[in-house]
């Protein structure tokens, strides 16, 4: 495994002889790339926070509480990395709590209002099952840095995965309302799930440089072992229909601003102040 070092531009080893090189990714690709994942992690989990309080047991409260620290953790160490590639000099609070709502790159999936209990395990199953996929290959990329948070980042992932997997056979398996709600929520997050997969020339360099997998490679593993899930439950896979994009180029939901002002609204009532 080779260090990729935070420099401006990162290239890729030679190609044989005779042959081009492959493609050269830069410090900015990295950045916009970590700024993405980043983003997915820390919109995600302001949105489980909601449940805090609210959840239908006490033991749900604190489950989805700590599937939230866990995906802000996440945020933390790539929100800091990308202040740090992109040459800007932002920390993770800045880039959290400074940026307006175009300036947000997570999928739009992420930032779903969460509707009932079953909705929100429909987005969870929709995520957990990707960002494991993904994780886990990032767990194999060429920086040795980012390399290192894949692999604990798929594991702590595989834990919320569970948390999902075992409330869609739940609310499958239980009465004939929760197996209707929880096929509804399936119905209304499908849509914006192929966002998870969109790969842009960003995505390409990096893959083509060996810095970081595409996550158009995670589809199939995601396919697959979402698919057992669900049809395991005896609930029905959401079949081809329309599909939500825009949330990586800063297009965002009606229900995003507030969300955001949510998240943003003690530093802008104490800017700069210090706990």
């Amino acid at each position: 495994m080779t260090t990729t070092r935070d420099d401006p531009a990162v290239p890729a080893a030679p190609g044989a002889e005779g042959a081009p090189a492959a493609a050269t990714c830069t410090a900015a690709d990295l950045a916009v790339h970590l700024l993405r994942l980043g983003d997915d992690a820390l919109v995600l989990g302001q949105r489980l926070c909601q449940w805090i309080t609210r959840a239908p047991t006490v033991d749900e409260d604190l489950a989805l509480s700590n599937i939230a620290l866990d995906l802000i953790g996440h945020a933390r160490v790539l929100l800091t990395r990308a202040g740090r590639l992109d040459g800007s000099g932002r920390t993770e609070d800045d880039l959290a709590f400074t940026r307006s709502e175009r300036e947000f790159t997570n999928v739009l999936l992420t930032e779903l209002p969460n509707g009932d209990f079953a909705t929100t395990v429909a987005r969870q199953l929709a995520y957990t099952h990707y960002a494991v996929a993904y994780y886990q290959a990032l767990a194999d990329c060429s920086d040795a840095e980012l390399a290192a948070f894949g692999a604990r980042a798929a594991k702590e992932v595989a834990f919320h995965r569970l948390h999902a997997d075992r409330w869609t056979r739940t609310l499958a398996g239980g009465t004939r309302e929760s197996a209707r709600r929880m096929q509804q929520g399936l119905d209304r997050v499908w849509p914006y799930t192929a966002e998870l997969f969109d790969e842009d020339e960003v995505a390409r360099r990096l893959s083509a440089s060996g810095t970081a997998p595409s996550p158009a490679l995670a589809r199939t593993a995601w396919q697959r072992t979402v698919s057992e899930v669900v049809t395991g439950a005896g609930l029905t896979l959401p079949g081809p229909s329309w599909s939500a994009r825009g949330g990586r180029s800063g297009l965002h939901t009606e229900e995003f601003g507030p969300l955001i002002a949510e998240l943003q609204s003690v530093h802008r009532q104490f800017p700069g102040g210090r706990w």
